[in-house]
């Protein structure tokens, strides 16, 4: 064979293998092409959603301060499998400064995750939302330094670095123990999308938590850009966040921590175990002030606590002794049963003492001795000694004159065994005898125990609030007002009033009016006369009961003032009850109401005229 042949044979292979090298690059780019349209893909989406969490309502004195409020918190966190081991201290140290979280906390954590359980780690689930824009930045910083680098996870190469994402919210008390527990706590709980929300469980938190709850996230949703940014657009969607509804109150801040500082000092006074006090006003029924001595910081509340958690003025319930006075004799006033300058007979008989004064007087309604607690000096009383110097047996024998359905009707009407309409959860009612028991004996014209017993507020029971909502009764020409906390709610589409704030009548104006007229008697002559005030028209009423407890009276007391103040613009009532002062020792005359309820009634005057609540005539 020539070599030109064996030329020609070998320049055939050579195209031969070309060809057959250019056909199998061919079939393994089909086969490439072919698997790649039919295999499932993880394409980028061409969009991106974000979510805006909304957060619960603020609760906002009437002088414009919030008392509680919600912001936002964030999440930090990381993938440990993807930090660089090299550059894990720079990470540290810079995620450190940046969140204020301590360098060896980050350290412990962080190690931890990477030798015994690599993968994702919270760093934080309370990044405020300041810190939150911060580390974002600092999660570009980190991506440009290679502090994380990418990693092949599921046959594809996956970078994952800092992330801050929303991670709910955290309810804020800026006056601490302000305003509580009126104000109320708070508990928190986890959404469907892993969020946490808080929901309220006492107090104003708890009455309007749906409202303050009813909230709607905002979204953004576009086309994104080369760096993952939303890029807007006509066919964009952008929707507002939607935060709680906005609970404005009828409280002023400065008026609600003034009562706070005073009952503070009288309760250590008086070593008591609580001094209640509201300020209401008469014509519209706005709740001024609603405080107590014993107060906790919704935020961080401890087992000493647990005791101060409900709002006794409206949760604990009590006989409220002579206090209830003014509307037993308001209820035989509107009857017409008692003529003008009748005398009642003090059943004080035998011989005046030095000072010219009887005995206590002791009346018997079958086994039972009703005395009371005052000596006179005369033998008769009228219906204005009755009333000012706050006779158990003057009060019993006008009661008597109606019938056991008529007072149990009348209380009912003043308030008693009802709730009072006011804006707070878990309001108690109280007891009264039925009406059988308080109408026995009437077809026999028989003194009645039950119906002597209420009349000067033993044998019943019932709350400060109801009392407040009866005293003002005689400040408004005979009708009873609901009290109110809450003036209206604030929402994007608008405020709103809560209710109509509810008037009824109770008794006749003249009945109302003649009480009114003892009850400021009472304050310039009877057992108010340490409330005087120069200036303001003041009435009010005493009241000192003892603590019943598993059916025997006990050695402790509640005293309480209730009572109204009036300038030429201006209508309040104020009560003040005071639970179990100390009634022992060198000061045990402090458990008369005298000498403890009167002198906060009178303070919270004085510190309302220097706020400007009150003008005095001569001034």
């Amino acid at each position: 064979m020539t070599s030109k042949k064996i030329e020609n044979i070998n320049k055939t292979k050579k195209i031969v293998i070309l060809f057959l090298l250019i056909l199998l690059f061919l079939i393994i780019l089909v086969f490439s092409v072919a698997n790649t349209i039919t295999d499932k893909r993880r394409l980028p989406s061409l969009q991106s959603s974000k979510k805006e969490l909304a957060v619960r309502g603020d609760i906002v004195s009437a002088d414009n301060f919030k008392i509680a409020s919600s912001k936002k918190l964030y999440k930090a966190s990381i993938d440990t499998r993807f930090i660089d081991l090299d550059k894990k201290e720079l990470f540290l140290k810079l995620f450190s400064i940046y969140s204020d979280i301590s360098y060896s906390k980050l350290k412990r954590k962080v190690d931890r995750s990477i030798k015994y359980k690599p993968g994702n780690l919270v760093l934080s689930y309370n990044i405020d939302a300041r810190t939150a824009k911060n580390l974002k930045e600092l999660g570009f910083k980190l991506r440009r330094l290679k502090v994380f680098k990418a990693i092949k996870i599921d046959g594809g190469r996956i970078l994952r670095g800092l992330s801050i994402i929303e991670s709910g919210e955290k309810r804020i008390y800026s006056y601490k123990n302000t305003l509580t527990p009126v104000v109320g706590y708070i508990t928190k709980f986890e959404t469907d999308d892993a969020k946490t929300k808080v929901k309220g469980i006492k107090g104003l938190e708890k009455k309007y938590n749906t409202i303050l709850n009813k909230t709607e996230d905002g979204i953004l949703k576009g086309n994104r850009d080369v760096l993952s940014y939303i890029s807007f657009n006509k066919d964009s969607i952008i929707k507002k966040r939607e935060d709680g509804a906005k609970l404005v109150l009828n409280i002023p801040l400065k008026l609600q921590k003034n009562i706070e500082m005073i009952l503070d000092r009288h309760k250590k006074k008086l070593t008591a175990q609580e001094i209640v006090v509201s300020i209401m006003n008469n014509k519209t029924g706005e709740v001024l002030s609603l405080a107590s001595s014993n107060r906790f910081n919704p935020e961080s509340i401890k087992q000493e606590d647990i005791p101060s958690l409900n709002v006794n003025a409206i949760e604990y319930q009590f006989e409220p002794g002579s206090v209830i006075k003014p509307m037993a004799i308001a209820l035989v006033l509107d009857k017409n049963r008692v003529k003008k300058d009748e005398l009642f007979f003090a059943y004080n008989e035998g011989k005046a003492n030095s000072k010219g004064e009887y005995r206590k007087g002791r009346y018997k309604i079958d086994r039972f001795y009703i005395k009371d607690d005052h000596r006179f000096k005369k033998h008769y009383l009228t219906l204005d000694d009755i009333f000012i110097f706050s006779s158990n047996i003057g009060t019993l024998q006008l009661a008597q004159r109606l019938k056991g359905a008529e007072i149990y009707e009348g209380y009912k009407r003043f308030g008693f065994t009802r709730k009072t309409g006011i804006d707070l959860p878990y309001e108690k009612v109280g007891k009264m005898p039925p009406v059988y028991k308080l109408a026995a004996g009437e077809d026999k014209d028989k003194d009645n125990a039950y119906k002597a017993t209420v009349s000067y507020g033993q044998g019943m029971t019932s709350t400060f609030m109801q009392i407040m909502k009866a005293f003002t009764v005689f400040n408004n020409d005979g009708y009873s007002i609901t009290p109110r906390i809450v003036s209206y709610l604030e929402m994007d589409s608008g405020k709103y009033k809560p209710d109509d704030i509810l008037k009824e009548k109770v008794v006749s104006k003249e009945a109302a009016r003649e009480v009114k007229r003892m009850l400021v008697k009472t304050v310039t002559h009877g057992t108010g006369r340490s409330a005087q005030i120069e200036g303001l028209e003041i009435g009010g009423k005493t009241g000192t009961a003892k603590v019943a407890r598993q059916g025997n009276y006990q050695r402790e007391y509640i005293s309480s003032f209730f009572g109204f103040v009036n300038d030429k613009k201006n209508s309040y009532t104020i009560g003040v009850t005071v639970f179990r002062p100390n009634s022992r020792g060198r000061y045990w005359y402090y458990y008369y109401a005298a000498q403890s309820a009167v002198p906060v009634f009178k303070e919270i005057i004085n510190n309302m005229v220097s706020l400007n609540y009150l003008k005095k005539d001569n001034e």
